[in-house]
């Protein structure tokens, strides 16, 4: 029996190009992958992940680039090893080696949540919350870089609203008392704790942060999340996974001692990321979810 040869196929993408011209980025968007990472127990961990993944096309006459290339490099290029920015930048090299010099730039954009476990401010308990994370990192003749981007969720009390009702509080308690002598500790203790001692609440909402930040290429991990600890730490009342009364009423007493305008929120972040030598840049977006109003306040600070 005689085997016939397989016919060669055509490949249009050879064609001379019409309205030629470089091209900026040549590519896909929302391609379907595993991700590993590094997780809390050492062990690495899989992930669903969608990549955006593109070339340059410098070749002008050139009528396309090798598409498929791109994809099939792609399905294996996380799968062995945890995400590193060392690995990504193997990765962007070998994509741009697989143009055989129609390219010399590279660029992946991976999205995916984060799983971080969160203790409860005061019962034990522990509950996981996600952090949408997006990684861009670019090859350009040589050069890398390197940027990610995380939310973190908060609640943020008004200032304003809780002076204006601290006065509400103290206007009902001269008048419920302006006849009382003398007044006993218990006395007072036993109103502050009724419903006449709430004269008037302050609007709190919950508010997120959006923060983008480029990594200097001396530190080959992602430092997610620290970044995460330190920003919630520093803003002191992010929202809650497991939650008891005991919890609930240690998070009333963090959004008190926590007041904050959606400018304070974007300055206590600002210190954060300022603060760390593993971060060349970064851009930092508050918006406080308004209760007061339809609308929300926002804030931005880069540096």
């Amino acid at each position: 029996m005689s085997i016939r040869p397989t016919p060669s196929l055509p490949d249009v993408a050879d064609d001379a190009a019409f309205a030629a011209r470089p091209l900026d980025w040549v590519g896909m968007q929302g391609i379907s992958l595993p991700l590993r990472l590094p997780g809390e127990s050492g062990a690495a961990v899989q992930v669903p992940a969608s990549v955006d993944v593109a070339v340059d096309l410098r070749a002008a006459q050139a009528r396309g680039i090798h598409m498929s290339r791109l994809y099939l490099r792609l399905q294996d290029a996380f799968a062995g090893e945890a995400l590193t920015p060392a690995g990504l930048r193997r990765v962007l090299q070998d994509l741009v080696e697989s143009q055989r010099g129609l390219s010399g730039a590279a660029r992946l954009a991976i999205r995916y949540e984060h799983l971080l476990a969160r203790p409860a401010l005061a019962s034990g308990h522990v509950g996981w919350k996600t952090y949408p994370v997006e990684i861009e990192a670019t090859l350009a003749d040589g050069h890398f870089r390197l940027e990610f981007g995380f939310s973190v969720d908060y609640s943020s009390t008004c200032p304003a609203s809780a002076a204006l009702s601290r006065q509400l509080n103290a206007e009902r308690f001269v008048a419920d008392f302006a006849n009382a002598r003398p007044l006993s500790a218990a006395v007072v203790g036993e109103w502050l704790a009724s419903e006449r001692g709430l004269a008037g609440t302050p609007h709190a909402q919950r508010s997120r942060a959006s923060i983008r930040v480029e990594l200097r290429p001396a530190f080959d991990e992602f430092p997610l999340a620290g970044l995460v600890d330190a920003i919630e730490a520093a803003l002191g009342t992010p929202v809650q996974t497991a939650v008891k009364r005991e919890d609930e009423q240690a998070f009333a007493r963090l959004n008190a001692e926590n007041l904050m305008f959606c400018e304070d929120a974007a300055r206590r972040i600002a210190a954060v990321l300022s603060a760390d030598e593993r971060i060349a840049r970064f851009d930092a977006r508050v918006a406080h979810f308004e209760s007061l109003h339809a609308h929300d306040a926002v804030a931005r600070v880069t540096g």
